[in-house]
């Protein structure tokens, strides 16, 4: 059984501030954020044996994976495709900045694709095979996968094959994904974190 223990980054700046990033390296994680990424390597350690990180590129989150990694003195590997939706057009603006959009629809939220930007649809296509591959190459041990809301959703619905109920993690919230010899199991939630957070990245 392989078991994929997926991590959502600490707290950014623009977490604390609602907005989205303006570029993939612009978003520091916050005081609260290098708290939680310790917290999360501590939760971890109590329950799994890893052998390795794998990260998004995204600073955000590398930065919490290199801190997971250096607590628990694992190998780190950056894997560009796990990184964020893109956005587009509402980079650098509010959360709540699509919700005004005339083809939005709140009934089919990862259908909705921003303008230069992905649905939640082109997100799953992105990183689900990374999910594939984790399990094909470690089909007996324990890796980590350290990423971003929006991307833990979609491997949330990938897992399942539904996007309703798909959850969506706090900042260092752990949801554990097995795959046996049957497919993936139901993801299970192991920790929400220090503090709850909205999804944003």
């Amino acid at each position: 059984m392989s078991k994929l223990i997926l991590v959502r980054h600490g707290e950014s700046s623009g977490n604390k501030e609602r907005i989205f990033a303006t570029s993939p390296h612009d978003l520091p994680l916050t005081e609260l954020g290098y708290r939680q990424a310790y917290a999360a390597a501590q939760r971890i350690a109590q329950l799994f044996h890893p052998e390795r990180v794998v990260t998004s590129a995204y600073h955000r989150a590398s930065e919490t994976a290199r801190i997971i990694a250096g607590a628990l003195a694992l190998p780190l590997e950056v894997v560009p495709d796990l990184h964020e939706r893109e956005i587009g057009a509402h980079r650098g603006r509010s959360y709540d900045s699509f919700l005004t959009e005339a083809d939005y629809d709140p009934q089919r939220p990862w259908a909705w694709k921003p303008q230069g930007g992905e649905s939640y649809e082109d997100v799953q296509a992105r990183v689900g095979p990374i999910l594939d591959r984790l399990a094909a190459a470690h089909p007996n041990s324990e890796v980590i996968v350290v990423s971003h809301g929006g991307v833990m959703t979609c491997l949330w619905a990938y897992a399942t094959g539904r996007w309703d109920n798909a959850y969506v993690p706090p900042n260092c919230g752990i949801v554990l994904i097995e795959h046996g010899p049957k497919g993936y199991c139901q993801p299970q939630i192991i920790d929400e974190g220090e503090h709850a957070a909205d999804a944003g990245g």
